[in-house]
C-alpha cells in the first residue's frame, strides 16, 4: 500500500484532541468532499470520539447516523453514554462544525455472549479480484478525499450510465499506508464510494446522504490484504430521494456489515 499525499488517516484521528465542549479537530482540506467532510469520515469521528472518551467499550454492533449539515472547518465531537447494561452500551455522539450541527449518531456496543443461535452471513457475489479491476475514480473528477483510498470497480456500473442497473460494487482499501485497525477506519471506508443512485443520473448533479445505518456481523472485522468488497444497490428512487442497500465483505468472503442509506438527489 502506497503513502498518499496529504494528511494520513492515522494522523488525522490522532489530531482529534480535547478542547472546549468536547474533542476538537481542524478538518484537513484533503479530506473534504466539496466543502464538507463526506459521511464516512463524519461517522468515523463519532466512533473515534466514543472510544476515546470510553476506552472500555465492547465491540461496535450497530451505528445510526443522521447527517444534518455540512461538517467543515473546526469540528467539535462529543460522545455521551445513554445507558450501560451488563453486556451492551449505548452512546450518543455528535459533530458540530463552523456552520452548526453536522451529525448525530447513536452507537450500540455489545460484548460477546454464549449463544446457540448461529447463522453464516450471505456469500459475496462472484466478481473479479482487485488486481483485475480498473480504478473507480477518474483522476480529474475525483473528490478531494478520494486520494486516501484505492477503489476498483468490480461490478455494476459507473455513475451517469442511466440505462444500467443502479448498482456499484467495488474493492476498496485505505491508501494511506499504516492505518489503525478498528471501527473508525472501517466506518470511514464504508462510505467512501458515492451512492449507487448516481448510476441513474443523466449528468452530474448534487447528492447528499441524509441517514446511514450500519449493522456489524462480527465483533472483530479483519481483512488480511486490506481489501474489502462493498456492494451498493438502489431499492427505489422518487421525489428527490433514493433508498440504498449496502453489503461489506472482507477478502476471505465473510460478511462484515450490512447498511442502509437514504440519499437526497438534486436532479
Amino acid at each position: 500500500m502506497t503513502q498518499t499525499a496529504g494528511t494520513p488517516f492515522r494522523m488525522m484521528m490522532q489530531s482529534l484532541a480535547p478542547g472546549e465542549g468536547g474533542l476538537v479537530i481542524d478538518l484537513p482540506e484533503d479530506w473534504l468532499q466539496g466543502r464538507t467532510a463526506y459521511g464516512g469520515l463524519t461517522g468515523a469521528l463519532c466512533v473515534e470520539a466514543a472510544a476515546r472518551l470510553n476506552p472500555d467499550l465492547p465491540p461496535l454492533r450497530s451505528a445510526h447516523f443522521a447527517l444534518a449539515g455540512p461538517a467543515s472547518g473546526r469540528l467539535i465531537v462529543t460522545a455521551e453514554v445513554v445507558r450501560r447494561g451488563k453486556s451492551a452500551v449505548v452512546i450518543e455522539a455528535s459533530v458540530t462544525g463552523e456552520a452548526g450541527p453536522a451529525a448525530r449518531a447513536l452507537l450500540t456496543y455489545g460484548g460477546v455472549r454464549e449463544s446457540r443461535v448461529m447463522r453464516t452471513g450471505e456469500a459475496p457475489p462472484v466478481l473479479p479480484p482487485p488486481e483485475d479491476c480498473t480504478a473507480f475514480f477518474a483522476a480529474d473528477r475525483a473528490p478531494g478525499f478520494a486520494r486516501h483510498f484505492d477503489v476498483r470497480l468490480a461490478g455494476g456500473a459507473r455513475p451517469m450510465t442511466p440505462g444500467a442497473e443502479p448498482r456499484i460494487a467495488v474493492w476498496i482499501r485505505h491508501g494511506d499506508g499504516e492505518v489503525p485497525a478498528g471501527a473508525p477506519a472501517l466506518v470511514a471506508l464504508a462510505d467512501a464510494v458515492p451512492s449507487a443512485a448516481l448510476v441513474l443520473f443523466p449528468e452530474f448533479a448534487p447528492f447528499s446522504t441524509m441517514t446511514w445505518s450500519l449493522d456489524f456481523t462480527t465483533d472483530a472485522p479483519f481483512s488480511a490484504s486490506g481489501w474489502w468488497l462493498l456492494d451498493s444497490r438502489i431499492d427505489a428512487a422518487s421525489g428527490g430521494y433514493a433508498a440504498q442497500d449496502m453489503s461489506l465483505w472482507n477478502d476471505a468472503g465473510h460478511l462484515v456489515a450490512r447498511a442502509r442509506q437514504m440519499v437526497a438527489v438534486f436532479i
